[in-house]
């Protein structure tokens, strides 16, 4: 596992002038309405804990007042926590000097807000280098690392226009290029998508999805749309009252909801978006072209309960072989596996989502799973696609009784058939 660039231990913020005694009624089991109540304190954060690998995304999910602003604002030291800690690189942001923070927020750690904070009588160019400027760059490297930032985001072409004169869209890219510019280690984004329309939200997130494979950034992404959280996430945090409720990668909390609380969020989830090829995968089972016949090709189908199977010439997948064009090869043929290769079969990557396979799927042969070389890692059974996008994941992987391979009575059967 990678090594962790941001470690929350344990951490609580109480809005308030007696913290430490809202701390105590919290790990005494008391609730946030009832704090509230009795003593006029606020409960922003409870016991919050989590770690954020290197060049991942980690997106916290909440509805209004789940304190998911207040979290990500003690993540900088924008606001100091009432208990626990924050470490970056195991410098705590919770308890260090003044001098240690501002070196952090300097060198390690940028903030892209919601609603741009652009300077509008300055140049897109200039808001884009302002974070560079703070940090007392010259102004010729200023212009370059913000051009180059700009360039990231596809705005090089508009340095010089003033934000006025650019989308809401194109200015919350300035303000990305803006958090870019200082290079930080980790970049903290909160809500930076919400103020757009749809169509340009999922533009962004697109764009963001794809600056991430090439900058490799450490993000804290907070967001109150969990479809926005699933998308980008590796892993995610539903959160509320305070606390986070369910941690888990997207799929693993869209099949198993920790709590009915979670369960409603992701009710209406298209599954198709979030699950993936190789999460219904069967093992790559094969045979091989050179040393296989029909016969043992069906074999091996009944053995496995299968009704196709794939074709490997040495590492190559030849084709793919189904039951019934096996059976005509063993009358026809003479068992000759070749002539029963279908070789225009479905392929896809392991990590193409299901809602890409729905046509494949439809054709009724297995789909290939392949890696990068090429090489079968993985076959999905088109009924696996339709159980998990309906919820049934008990069926996946499973031949129906009314397609498993039954021998033909014309063959020269297996002792097994």
């Amino acid at each position: 596992m990678m090594k962790a660039k941001l470690k929350v231990e344990n951490v609580f913020k109480i809005f308030g002038d007696a913290p430490q005694d809202a701390v105590e009624r919290l790990k005494r089991g008391e609730d946030k309405k009832t704090i509230l109540e009795q003593t006029g304190q606020t409960v922003g954060v409870q016991d919050v804990s989590f770690e954020v690998p290197e060049a991942s995304i980690f997106v916290v999910m909440g509805l209004s007042g789940s304190g998911k602003s207040t979290l990500v604002r003690m993540l900088n030291g924008l606001i100091k926590p009432s208990s626990g800690s924050i470490l970056i690189d195991g410098d705590d942001v919770a308890s260090c000097s003044a001098e240690t923070l501002r070196n952090i927020r300097r060198n390690k750690i940028a903030m892209v807000f919601q609603h741009f904070a652009l300077f509008p009588h300055k140049s897109v160019l200039e808001n884009a280098a302002y974070g560079l400027k703070v940090k007392g760059v010259s102004a010729a490297e200023r212009r370059k690392r913000g051009l180059e930032a700009l360039e990231r985001v596809g705005l090089d072409g508009y340095a010089e226009s003033l934000p006025s004169a650019l989308s809401g869209g194109m200015q919350q890219r300035v303000g990305l290029a803006r958090g870019l510019a200082t290079e930080p280690q980790i970049l903290l984004m909160d809500e930076p998508f919400g103020a757009l329309d749809p169509l340009i939200r999922r533009e962004m997130q697109d764009e963001l999805l794809a600056l991430q494979k090439s900058l490799r950034k450490t993000i804290i992404f907070i967001t109150h749309d969990l479809n926005e959280a699933l998308l980008l996430g590796d892993r995610i945090a539903i959160m509320k009252d305070g606390r986070f409720v369910q941690v888990g990668t997207a799929q693993e909390i869209v099949a198993n909801p920790a709590d009915d609380y979670v369960a409603a969020f992701v009710a209406d989830i298209d599954r198709g978006r979030v699950f993936t090829a190789e999460t219904v995968a069967n093992a790559p089972e094969s045979v091989q072209l050179a040393t296989d016949t029909a016969e043992t090709a069906m074999q091996s189908m009944e053995d496995l309960n299968r009704n196709a199977l794939y074709v490997l010439d040495g590492e190559e997948i030849a084709g793919v072989v189904t039951y019934q064009d096996l059976s005509t090869a063993v009358r026809e043929n003479n068992g000759d596996l070749a002539s029963a290769l279908i070789t225009d079969f479905p392929s896809v990557e392991g990590d193409a989502h299901l809602n890409t396979l729905y046509g494949p799927a439809s054709a009724g042969l297995p789909i290939a799973v392949t890696d990068e070389t090429n090489r079968l890692v993985g076959v999905v059974e088109p009924e696996a696609v339709f159980a998990q996008l309906s919820g049934d994941e008990t069926s996946q992987g499973e031949t129906p009784a009314d397609t498993a391979p039954v021998a033909p009575a014309r063959t020269v059967a297996p002792e097994t058939a």
